[in-house]
Parts: C-alpha cells; sequence; structure tokens
C-alpha cells in the first residue's frame, strides 16, 4: 500500500526521484499514465495487470469505454529506477501533468499519484472545505 506526501524536483532532463518508501513496492519496472485531474498516475505492474484487465471488459461499442481507454493507454510508459532511484518521466507526460520543477508525490493506496506542486496546492486548497461532504455522500462510507 502506498501512503503519504512526499516533495521533490524534477531536473531539465525530466528526472525526478522516487520516494524511497515506493521504489520497493513499485518493483523494478512500473507503469506511468495520464492519471485524472491532471496528474500522473504510477502502477506496479500486478496493480497494471489487473487494471488493463478489468479496461478490457469495457464494451468498445460505447463511445466514453473507448474514449478512456485511449487517453489511458496511450498515455502509458514503462518507467525504470536508475542507480539514484529516479525515473525519467516522458515528455507527453510531464506536459499533461504541467511537471516543471517542484512536484508532490502521494501514495494513494495501490498507486502513486505526481502533482505539480501548484496543481496539487489548488486541489488539496478546493478540496479541504467540501471534504466532509464529499464523505458524507459516499455510499458506506464510515469512519
Amino acid at each position: 500500500m502506498f501512503l503519504g506526501e512526499y516533495r521533490h524536483t524534477i531536473d531539465d532532463k525530466g528526472r525526478m526521484i522516487v520516494p524511497a518508501k515506493f521504489r520497493e513496492p513499485l518493483g523494478p519496472s512500473f507503469v506511468v499514465t495520464r492519471g485524472l485531474d491532471h496528474c500522473l498516475f504510477v502502477y506496479p505492474k500486478a496493480e497494471w495487470d489487473k487494471l488493463e484487465g478489468q479496461l478490457k471488459e469495457l464494451p468498445f461499442t460505447k463511445k466514453d469505454a473507448r474514449a478512456f481507454t485511449r487517453f489511458f493507454f496511450s498515455g502509458a510508459a514503462e518507467c525504470e529506477l536508475d542507480k539514484q532511484g529516479r525515473i525519467n518521466v516522458p515528455n507527453h507526460l510531464r506536459e499533461y501533468a504541467k511537471l516543471e520543477k517542484e512536484c508532490v508525490v502521494i501514495g494513494v493506496s495501490s498507486r502513486v499519484e505526481v502533482w505539480s506542486k501548484s496543481l496539487w496546492e489548488d486541489y488539496v486548497s478546493d478540496s479541504e472545505d467540501s471534504f466532509a461532504e464529499i464523505a458524507e455522500n459516499l455510499v458506506d462510507f464510515d469512519l
């Protein structure tokens, strides 16, 4: 399980340090793709395989299913850690997530998300006020 929030930088070549706590669970290679809300989703191979199986079950005759699977798979890239614990984030993914210098890497249960610092701060600020309402609206969510 991935937990926590970490602040890192991405260099001019697109290299970003993966938090040490995430390296072993991600494994030697993993998949990075476009996520929702203009962040990147990072999946260990086993989670990616499960997700791929679920998406294959979507009916290709449905326009939304085709659009989502295209968006998700066309942006995907297999990444590997270098000896310094960094990955090279492909340019098209850096552009999508607006990653320039400062970024935030968060653990979200079965995946990791990578956000630009400014987008993450905006998201948290916008969500803080509605967090209780969101939790209240979720079915069978009892803390």
